[in-house]
């Protein structure tokens, strides 16, 4: 992961650079609200839909290992191992020992998670589309 960076250099913020972050705030998390809802509605977790978006997502592969899931959702390895053992008692994804590689597990969807996967990534694109436009910051 990443270090934060808790330093900032330059100028201070203009009162319009302060309204436009506010604003991508405030739309991240209408955003982030929706996605919460849908997910919960369609019988997951939003970490579940994350997750399953991440495999399906990731570049140039179908697959992707633990430590790659466990960079791309920012979390510890160990939680991922937790969280991908829970969706795959839900029949959502599926681990599989590389062929290329036996001491690689590879972590895949199953067919009801990418039916599920897809079902949830179209109405984020939609909800996207309708904030499509309200998150520029180099409006401010």
């Amino acid at each position: 992961m990443h270090a934060i960076k808790t330093r900032s250099s330059g100028p201070p913020l203009a009162k319009a650079e302060f309204e436009a972050l506010a604003e991508f705030r405030y739309q991240l998390r209408r955003f982030l609200r929706f996605s919460e809802e849908v997910t919960r509605e369609s019988g997951i977790t939003p970490l579940q839909y994350q997750l399953m978006l991440q495999i399906k997502g990731f570049p140039g592969r179908d697959w992707a290992t633990i430590g790659e899931l466990a960079e791309r959702l920012q979390s510890k390895h160990h939680g991922v191992v937790a969280l991908v053992s829970r969706c795959e008692s839900l029949g959502l994804v599926q681990r599989q020992a590389s062929v290329s590689d036996l001491r690689r597990v590879e972590i895949r969807l199953t067919p009801e998670g990418e039916r599920c996967a897809s079902r949830l990534a179209r109405l984020h694109r939609d909800e996207l589309a309708s904030l499509q436009g309200l998150l520029d910051l180099e409006a401010a």
